[in-house]
C-alpha cells in the first residue's frame, strides 16, 4: 500500500520560503512519477510541480521561478522548495504519486485526476 505523508508546512510573512518534504513508502518509489498539489478553500485543487522518474519537472505557471521540485529516489523522498512566497499561495499542499506509465498517458501532467496515491496534506499559510 502506497503511503505519503507531508511535513513542513507553516505561516510565513509574503516573501518568505518554506521547503515542504514527503515521505514515501510501500511501492518502488523510483519507478514513480510524483508532485505537489494544493487546494485553497473554496477552490478546486491544483497542480503546483511534478517529477518523473528520470527528474523531468513540470510546474504551474503561477510558480514557475519560485518554486523547485525534487526528488531523492535513495531517501524515498519529495520536496517543494518555496521562495518569494505570496498570499496567494495560501493553500493546503498535497503530495501524490502515479506509475509513470499512467502518467504518460494522461493529456496534463498537472492534473490532479492522473494521480491516484495521496497523502493527508500539510497548510501552508502566507501573510501580507
Amino acid at each position: 500500500q502506497v503511503q505519503l505523508v507531508e511535513s513542513g508546512g507553516d505561516s510565513v510573512m509574503a516573501g518568505g520560503s518554506l521547503r515542504l518534504s514527503c515521505a514515501a513508502s510501500g511501492y518502488t518509489y523510483s519507478t514513480y512519477c510524483v508532485g505537489w498539489f494544493r487546494q485553497a478553500p473554496g477552490k478546486e485543487r491544483e497542480g503546483v510541480a511534478t517529477i518523473d522518474s528520470l527528474g523531468t519537472t513540470t510546474y504551474a505557471d503561477s510558480v514557475k521561478g519560485r518554486f523547485t521540485i525534487s526528488r531523492d529516489n535513495a531517501k524515498n523522498s519529495l520536496f517543494l522548495q518555496m521562495n518569494r512566497l505570496k498570499p496567494e499561495d495560501t493553500a493546503m499542499y498535497y503530495c501524490a504519486a502515479a506509475f509513470c506509465a499512467t502518467v504518460a498517458q494522461s493529456n496534463s501532467l498537472l492534473s490532479p485526476s492522473t494521480y491516484d496515491n495521496w497523502g493527508q496534506g500539510t497548510q501552508v499559510t502566507v501573510s501580507s
